[in-house]
């Protein structure tokens, strides 16, 4: 396994590069700095190049990119416009969107997989039917709808949660976005769950299990479940990058301060440093989070070897 995930780290290199790339190439070539860096007025010639000075962008574009990636390799992904370190815009929005990413991971995982089985072991039945049929509507309506439904009717009108969550943004305030944030993916990973079980289910080795006599819970956790779950484990795994990086509509509705949040004030005001050097960090947790799940390949199914 050593040399899989050796092998793996090396293939992720130019991953990681072409991504930020494309990133980098995408915000300073095709938009405009200097326009973010003055706001809504233009800028005057002499202090239009004074900034392309302080900031480097008086540099050919590949000479930026270099010099970019060599100070992200010492901890430092630059200033925002704002003169505010963009690390620590990142010690603060990365927490609270890590926090809610966790809330909507673990309601995949537990409301997800969970009612993927139940359908799975009956399909076809009224409750196979009538999850299949809420799952199609999650998916069918777009996610701000839904958040700002829940918004109005659990905390304007009933007044049960906080309409909006606290900067200090904790566990508790976080669980409502957390749901609206899993629920189009929650839908899909009952259904995965679902489909995979009901394959499984007419496998050689699970009618082996019970024509030995197995008991039944055993046959589905020890031999259905964890076969059925390789799928599964892929998609949450590749939607941790997706989640943390696609909050911004969540964190908008909720008003919380994480990385959606940031993204989106560094895209309104075209400021450069914030959305690449955020863009970067995203790039790594989605490398990383799907080396993980390769990993767990093995774990689910010991047929599975690395070579």
């Amino acid at each position: 396994m050593g040399r899989y995930v050796v092998r793996r780290l090396l293939q992720m290199i130019p991953v990681f590069v072409g991504a930020t790339l494309l990133i980098f190439l995408m915000v300073n070539v095709m938009g405009d700095p200097i326009a973010g860096l003055c706001g809504e007025r233009r800028c005057d010639p002499a202090t239009a190049a004074r900034l392309e000075q302080e900031f480097g962008l008086d540099k050919p574009v590949w000479q930026q990119y270099l010099t970019y990636m060599g100070n992200v390799f010492t901890g430092d992904f630059g200033t925002a416009f704002n003169g505010q370190e963009v690390t620590e815009l990142m010690a603060t929005a990365f927490p609270v969107t890590a926090r809610l990413t966790l809330i909507a991971i673990l309601f995949e995982i537990a409301v997800g997989v969970t009612l993927g089985v139940v359908t799975g072991l009956r399909r076809g039945r009224p409750v196979d039917t009538g999850v299949l049929l809420l799952t199609l509507v999650v998916i069918s309506v777009p996610t701000f709808v839904t958040g700002l439904l829940l918004q109005l009717l659990l905390g304007v009108k009933w007044g049960w949660i906080r309409p909006s969550v606290s900067s200090e943004a904790p566990f508790g305030e976080l669980i409502l976005p957390g749901l609206v944030l899993a629920s189009v993916s929650l839908a899909y990973v009952t259904r995965l769950t679902r489909t995979s079980l009901a394959e499984n289910r007419r496998s050689d080795y699970v009618r082996t299990a019970i024509a030995k006599g197995l008991p039944r819970r055993r046959v589905v956790v020890r031999h259905l479940l964890r076969n059925s779950l390789i799928p599964v484990v892929t998609f949450i795994g590749a939607d941790i990058g997706f989640l943390m990086g696609g909050a911004i509509v969540t964190e908008r509705i909720f008003n919380i301060h994480g990385v959606g949040y940031q993204l989106y004030q560094g895209i309104l005001r075209q400021n450069t440093q914030t959305v690449v050097g955020f863009v970067t960090v995203l790039v790594l947790v989605f490398l990383v989070a799907n080396l993980v799940v390769d990993l767990l390949y093995a774990v689910l199914d010991p047929r599975i070897r690395y070579v």
